[in-house]
């Protein structure tokens, strides 16, 4: 049973590797969703290898009595799909902050919270240096106000260098 488990990821891994299309070392641009309040994020892609990479996010949000941040952090894997089509799914969390004003407490309502995240999503790479993506995120918040699942859903367009 163990041999057969063994050849059975061998032959995965192999697909997987087989199929896998070397990425940008640096990717820059925004992230466009809004599913939580924290609208355009700021986002970076770092690879650590062909198909492995490292995405940060940062959301601001202010308006008339609120403002906030959120901050993610992902580890995703990449794998080609058809031609320039690549898909991506990966693991990761974040941490951020709100306040807004509320008048029926006499004061200011704010909360610190962390989360943890997935990601999956498809992106095409141009022949000039640009990526677009389309991605979903589930993300389980671990605070008072903000403890639930929430699924951010973004459209992503990057520099790539």
């Amino acid at each position: 049973m163990k041999k057969t488990l063994l050849i059975i990821g061998l032959i995965v891994a192999g697909v997987f590797s087989a199929n896998a299309q070397e990425i940008s070392k640096n990717a820059l641009g925004v992230r466009l969703g809004d599913s939580d309040g924290f609208g355009a994020e700021i986002s970076y892609q770092r690879a650590l290898s062909d198909n492995n990479r490292l995405e940060f996010d940062l959301g601001l949000r202010s308006g008339k009595g609120y403002d906030g941040f959120k901050l993610a952090g992902l580890y995703q894997w990449v794998w080609q799909l058809d031609g320039r089509f690549n898909w991506f799914a990966g693991v990761g969390g974040g941490v951020g902050s709100f306040s807004f004003d509320n008048p029926l407490s006499n004061g200011d309502d704010s909360e610190t919270f962390i989360f943890a995240a997935g990601d999956v999503g498809i992106e095409y790479n141009f022949d000039i240096p640009l990526l677009i993506s389309l991605d979903v995120r589930p993300e389980f918040g671990f605070g008072n106000f903000r403890d639930d699942l929430d699924f951010d859903i973004a459209l992503g367009i990057r520099y790539q260098f």
